[in-house]
């Protein structure tokens, strides 16, 4: 875990409540983060460490002989060993090369938890990258144009607005068209709106009716399809 990440880990610990489950990145797959979190009752989904070299299935991670820069008190109330769980899949995405990922968790009921339950959990982990990208860089929230703490704080308030206004035109798209949430593109959303927008500014009447000829284009198409309708 960086350094810069573990203060923040151990405010994380503090945060989470018994009988929820933790879905992080290999940054955070630590054996006393771990051991911490299923100390408190908090189940873990995370990619695999690089420098991990385990089994598949359920594994034994016995407990490190260093304790690091956690207080010897509580590094001596850890167990003395982690019953954790390894998953082994590969996703394939078209353009891209395969790749193949193994993911740790603490849910270690098979039949309760399948590996594809465990893979697809995983892979939601990856839409929320996917989702922090359409803030910073569809939105252009990667450079604030203010300059007062109180004119940047307003900047993220309206720009958090635009995109949640987005997501409610995504999710009526999907639920009046019965197509699933995920599988309308944010950029492409963006873009078709833009081409729609000078078509919804005439009577009551008409944008209503444009209105649903954009939901309707958004439900149609496909993530990466969608784009500006000619003028």
């Amino acid at each position: 875990m960086a350094g810069g990440e573990a203060p923040l880990a151990r405010q994380l610990i503090g945060w989470m409540h018994r009988g929820e489950v933790l879905l992080a990145d290999r940054g955070f797959c630590n054996w006393i983060f771990i051991s911490l979190l299923q100390r408190k009752g908090v189940d873990v989904v995370m990619r695999l460490h690089q420098s991990r070299r385990t089994g598949t299935g359920k594994v034994c991670w016995p407990k490190p002989q260093r304790q690091g820069r956690w207080e010897k008190c509580l590094w001596n109330e850890l167990p003395e060993s982690l019953t954790l769980r390894v998953v082994r899949f590969r996703t394939e995405v078209r353009g891209f090369r395969t790749q193949h990922i193994a993911v740790v968790t603490t849910l270690l009921d098979e039949e309760k938890y399948p590996d594809a339950a465990i893979a697809q959990l995983y892979l939601r982990r990856w839409q929320v990258e996917l989702n922090f990208r359409d803030i910073t860089t569809t939105l252009g929230l990667d450079v604030l144009r203010t300059r007062t703490p109180a004119m940047i704080e307003k900047e993220i308030h309206l720009q958090a607005i635009a995109y949640n206004l987005v997501r409610l035109l995504m999710l009526e798209a999907a639920r009046q068209h019965d197509v699933a949430p995920m599988r309308l593109s944010f950029q492409g959303t963006i873009s078709t709106l833009r081409a729609f927008a000078h078509l919804l500014s005439g009577s009551a009447r008409e944008a209503n009716q444009r209105l649903e000829d954009l939901l309707l284009a958004l439900a149609g198409r496909r993530p990466g399809a969608l784009t500006p309708a000619s003028q």
